[in-house]
Parts: C-alpha cells; sequence; structure tokens
C-alpha cells in the first residue's frame, strides 16, 4: 500500500474514533440525566433527525440556496479580492493611498452590516451573496496581496536578463509565485463564504440553513439545530476538500515535504 495513502487512511480512523468516542460519551451522559437533553440534546436524536431531514426531502431546498449564495460570494470576492490586490502590489501609490482605507474598512464588524445588506437588497438571495463577497474579499485580498509583494525580486531580474516582456514576468513569475498565496486564501475564503451566507440567512431569510438553525432555535428544536449544523459541516467538509485537491493539482510542481 502507497505510504501517503496508508497515512491518510491511519489519520481518517483517529479522527473518526475520537469524535466516535465523543459521541459516546456525550449519549451516557444524556442517557444518565448528567445533562439536560432540552438543551444539549442528544447525539442519537441528533443523527435520527438528521436522517428525517435528508429522507423527507425538507433540507434539500436549503442546502441549494446556502450553496449558491456561497459559491457567488466565494467567486465574486476571490475575483475582486485578487484584481485589487494585483493593482496594490503592482501600483506603490495605489497602495500607499488605498491600503490604510482597506484595513480600516476591514475592521468593522460584518455581521453589523447583516440588516443594512437585507434594507439594500432585500431578504432574497442578493443580501446574501454580498455578506459572503465582502467577508472572501478582504481575506482574499490581504493573502494575495501578500503573495504579490513577495515575489523574489532576484527571480525577476533573472526573467528580465533572459529578455522577457513584462506580460511573460507577470504570467510566468508574478502569478505563479503568488498561487500558495491564493490558494491559502481561498481555503479560507471557503469557510467565510458559508458563515456569511449563513449569518445572512440566519439574520433575515425565508430559505436556507441559516433560517433552518433560526426557525429551529425559536421553536427551542435543540436536535434539529445541531442536525442542521452537522449539516453545514459536511458540506464545508465537501467544499474544503475540493479546494485540497486543486491545490495539489495546481501546486503538483512543488516538492513533498518528507516524511
Amino acid at each position: 500500500m502507497d505510504k501517503d495513502l496508508k497515512n491518510r487512511i491511519n489519520t481518517g480512523l483517529w479522527r473518526f474514533s475520537i469524535l466516535g468516542l465523543l459521541a459516546v460519551i456525550w449519549e451516557l451522559i444524556a442517557y444518565y440525566k448528567i445533562i439536560d437533553t432540552f438543551y444539549f440534546s442528544r447525539p442519537s436524536a441528533i443523527f435520527m433527525d438528521f436522517f428525517n431531514l435528508f429522507s423527507s426531502g425538507l433540507v434539500f431546498p436549503h442546502i441549494w440556496i446556502t450553496i449558491q449564495a456561497t459559491m457567488a460570494g466565494l467567486f465574486l470576492g476571490s475575483i475582486f479580492g485578487i484584481v485589487i490586490a494585483f493593482v496594490m502590489g503592482r501600483f506603490e501609490i495605489a497602495s500607499k493611498i488605498f491600503d490604510p482605507i482597506i484595513v480600516a474598512l476591514y475592521g468593522i464588524p460584518k455581521l453589523a452590516l447583516g440588516p443594512l445588506f437585507i434594507l439594500w437588497f432585500g431578504l432574497g438571495i442578493k443580501s446574501k451573496i454580498f455578506l459572503a463577497f465582502i467577508w472572501v474579499f478582504f481575506i482574499m485580498y490581504f493573502n494575495a496581496y501578500g503573495g504579490f509583494k513577495n515575489v523574489e525580486q532576484r527571480v525577476v531580474n533573472s526573467a528580465i536578463l533572459m529578455g522577457a516582456t513584462p506580460f511573460q514576468i507577470l504570467s510566468k513569475v508574478v502569478f505563479p509565485s503568488s498561487v500558495p498565496w491564493i490558494l491559502t486564501g481561498l481555503k479560507a475564503g471557503i469557510g467565510v463564504a458559508l458563515l456569511g451566507a449563513i449569518v445572512g440567512e440566519y439574520i433575515g431569510s425565508a430559505a436556507g440553513l441559516g433560517h433552518l438553525v433560526q426557525y429551529a432555535g425559536n421553536m427551542f428544536d435543540t436536535k434539529r439545530v445541531f442536525s442542521t449544523i452537522l449539516v453545514m459541516t459536511i458540506i464545508m467538509t465537501i467544499l474544503n476538500a475540493g479546494v485540497n485537491a486543486l491545490e495539489k493539482r495546481v501546486l503538483r510542481w512543488r516538492p513533498q515535504l518528507q516524511q
């Protein structure tokens, strides 16, 4: 068996074993009434409700709406973040003028802007996309900007000496050198995009996983809150696995660390 595959299997077994042990402990302390199941529920009830969500088909429209807002916010935030980071890294005067403004805007609590976005864009999907976009934009901007600013000048100088045109320097040196930074921003951006979409749905929406959690909380349905959180966790795991696969494919030229 391939050593890398064996390590992944062992890691997965350890992960599921730890999670399974925690679930058993939780179930036992709930069974013996050490904790109040009204507030904490119990794994058996949560998994049963999780199964009912999918078997009844109730959760699918909510997942679809949340995924749409997440992916749209991730795409727009990534594009705008990379483009503006490139401009800032390329033109020093633009960086001096606008970088402090962007940093100041980043300090504004995004959650506080949620009601404003709903007021501007309504209760539909647009306000959720914009909230996800705002969070992703800053994450991607700071990562991409760091990548563009940290391109090794000696590599650029070598390309110039070999007669490379400005476009070739950008396409063959600057952007490839910045890809690891951009992918790091993308990995973080997926999480905040999903968070932004869900927070927007929680604040005001008639559908989506955030709405499902908010409605269950209002009805004091603890098991539904936990089962919906489990759905969110699975979605995040799948999206993160997709980015990891993309990273492995794009950065296949990078040497792997020897174990």
